[in-house]
């Protein structure tokens, strides 16, 4: 499915858009299970396991931010992250054996309030034994410059990884807040490109890509459901428990492959994300505690990355 072009782009700039991946059932049916799960959310008041909830949803009116861990929620979810399409456009990227990781969401965006994501880079949130990590956002709609599209920072990937710590409550330690505060660490997010693409189209970035992605003042909902995934040989650092799994769940999660009790080392970067955030539950919450937002303060427009595999 990539050409040597698009491997070329993804090592440089970090991140590619593959157009068109998943057939029209099959983009319907996954349409079909979130609205379920979605409707779901009229029964409950507060966050579940599954639900991360818009601070101005109520029964009446429910408004769902992201579904979380969707692998656990539906089966299909857990058959679509081994779809042929989605495999083999990551072996090029971090091989043959490939382990889908248990956190994964879907991010729903919804029209006219869905919550914006400040700069991040997932690394920060499960560094592991070596840099085969990135994730895969499948389009449920199309995503355009006026919903809340995703921002790459090309590149960055190849750069430091940023703190990604509060220090309101301790000056020394900090906390975990899964955002980078872009003044000071001094990061230039100028080159930042925002990314167009059609519903049944991924994106895929490497884990060390800054992004983020604005509030959806549209009409529109912009819904992408993202899988993590990781070289079979790249462990996590936090350890296999980490989310409540055991060896057997992990190896259960190889969805293309063989498992391996050989983990690859590679000289990574690393700062662990500890002591954990104050609020728990998704990034969204993570975040409270950044102190200097961007999305919420800043509507200036990337540049244009759209609709080709290599942006």
């Amino acid at each position: 499915m990539l050409t040597d072009a698009d491997i070329s782009h993804y090592r440089e700039r970090g991140y590619l858009v593959v157009p068109g991946v998943l057939e029209p059932e099959t983009l319907a049916r996954l349409r079909e299970v979130t609205d379920e799960i979605v409707a779901s959310a009229a029964e409950v008041e507060d966050h579940t396991d599954i639900l991360d909830l818009e601070a101005s949803h109520t029964r009446e009116t429910p408004r769902v931010r992201r579904i979380k861990r969707p692998h656990t929620a539906h089966p299909f979810y857990r058959e679509l992250a081994a779809h042929a399409g989605v495999m083999a456009a990551l072996e090029p990227l971090i091989g043959a054996n490939i382990r889908l990781r248990p956190a994964g969401k879907i991010n729903m965006k919804s029209a006219e309030f869905g919550a914006p994501v400040e700069w991040h880079q997932d690394w920060a949130f499960y560094p592991h034994t070596n840099q085969d990590v990135l994730a895969v956002g499948i389009l449920l709609d199309d995503m355009d410059a006026d919903n809340g599209p995703v921002n790459f920072l090309p590149g960055s990937h190849l750069g430091p990884v940023y703190d990604h710590h509060s220090y309101v409550e301790d000056e020394r330690l900090g906390a975990f807040c899964g955002a980078i505060d872009i003044e000071k660490e001094g990061l230039d997010i100028s080159g930042a490109e925002e990314v167009y693409a059609t519903a049944g189209s991924i994106t895929v970035h490497h884990a060390r890509l800054v992004h983020g992605s604005s509030m959806n003042r549209s009409n529109r909902q912009r819904r992408i459901l993202f899988y993590e995934y990781t070289a079979a040989d790249a462990w996590p650092l936090a350890g296999i428990e980490a989310l409540g799994g055991d060896l057997a769940d992990f190896n259960d999660r190889v969805v293309h492959g063989v498992p391996t009790l050989r983990p690859r080392l590679e000289d990574v970067p690393v700062k662990m994300p500890m002591p954990i955030a104050k609020h728990q539950g998704s990034i969204y919450e993570n975040q409270r505690t950044l102190s200097k937002r961007f999305f919420g303060e800043h509507h200036g427009r990337a540049g244009k990355a759209n609709g080709s595999a290599t942006g």
